[in-house]
């Protein structure tokens, strides 16, 4: 019980003291500002099971665990969408809470203690609290995951160069976490109902997650600068279902597309993106999209690339180049070192230490 105790009251001071430093952040942005709604929530969270161990029957609100997957949908939402804003339509997300709080107080239900299904009350409320909890997390997360898994993939098509701020990586394994953390703690409270026993053991396994996560989001959300609108997923952008070029269309802006980046070396631009490709060669974006695609079967980040490898192969081969490799890749149009190594080790299968003595060798 002590060590619980203790567990909770640490959440609860790193949770508000995160969340108060999100609040004062410089040039907050709005996923900052839906960032600190969470994190206060998780205090709050904390702090409601902190007095629970002193007075379990206090008339407290309902852990806010039903909270949490609307919350991460929401901050992913705002990091990823473009033009997100607040709106009172997103106070719907609150109804199942409100609609269980208003329930919890006409049975007079007494504080839950525990992970979100397991705990100790009326086997009427503990069922439909249960199911709330469970039918939140299988649509919100699904939903999450999806958010995050497109703009990445849309972040390809977009830019030839992807820096640390922009792919939020650290979302993604956020956001896995966050869903294994709840399926665990789902079977964790079923093998616990089944057995019909008053345990502490799930309400351990639940903070000790949580302040985890607290932690993650607190260092991570921190870092996390504003991403540029026009790398962001437009939900106004037309969505095309159907090819918009004919084959022969598209061989033939396929080609003029590669010969064209092949005699202007436009990728040794670390800064190139879709835009300014599409109107050098006077394309639209979305057609050029397609082109890359369909006929050239690569997002614009891959086919930008290869032309980049390709470009530091040949100066690797050349005995007469005295560039150090990082110097290589920046010369190549890479931004930065921790990319040229990994695109390179992907795309060639060595690093580009092992190509250059292997070419030396031979």
């Amino acid at each position: 019980m002590q060590y619980l105790n203790t567990l909770i009251w640490i959440g609860f001071c790193q949770a508000l003291f995160a969340a108060l430093l999100m609040f004062t952040k410089a040039e907050r942005s709005v996923s900052d500002k839906v960032l600190t709604a969470w994190l206060g929530l998780l205090a709050l969270g904390f702090l409601i099971h902190g007095i629970s161990f002193k007075q379990y029957d206090l008339p407290l609100l309902t852990g806010t665990h039903l909270l949490f997957n609307a919350a991460l949908y929401l901050y992913v939402k705002s990091l990823t969408h473009a033009g997100f804003k607040l709106k009172p339509v997103y106070l719907l997300h609150l109804v199942p809470y409100i609609m269980v709080e208003i329930f919890r107080h006409t049975i007079q239900e007494p504080l839950l203690i525990g992970t979100p299904l397991a705990f100790y009350g009326s086997h009427l409320f503990s069922y439909l609290f249960a199911l709330c909890n469970l039918v939140s997390w299988l649509i919100y997360s699904p939903m999450t995951i999806t958010m995050v898994y497109n703009y990445r993939k849309s972040l390809q098509d977009k830019v030839s160069s992807i820096e640390k701020n922009e792919n939020i990586r650290w979302l993604f394994i956020v956001t896995t976490f966050y869903v294994c953390y709840c399926l665990a703690g789902y079977l964790i409270s079923l093998v616990v109902i089944i057995a019909d026993r008053q345990t502490l053991w799930p309400a351990i396994y639940n903070f000790s997650f949580l302040l985890i996560l607290v932690y993650m989001l607190s260092f991570y959300g921190l870092r996390q600068k504003l991403i540029p609108e026009r790398l962001q997923v437009d939900e106004e952008k037309r969505k095309y279902k159907n090819p918009l070029l004919s084959d022969s269309d598209r061989k033939n802006v396929g080609e003029k597309v590669q010969m064209y980046v092949q005699e202007h070396k436009v990728y040794l631009n670390p800064e190139l993106n879709m835009d300014i490709l599409a109107t050098e060669l006077e394309i639209p974006k979305h057609h050029l999209t397609e082109v890359l695609n369909v006929e050239l079967g690569k997002n614009f980040f891959q086919f930008i690339n290869s032309f980049r490898i390709e470009a530091v192969k040949e100066m690797l081969k050349d005995p007469t180049n005295y560039y150090s490799i990082e110097a290589v890749g920046y010369e190549c149009g890479f931004s930065n070192k921790s990319s040229f190594f990994r695109i390179f080790k992907e795309i060639v299968g060595v690093t580009p230490l092992e190509y250059k003595n292997n070419v030396s060798e031979s």
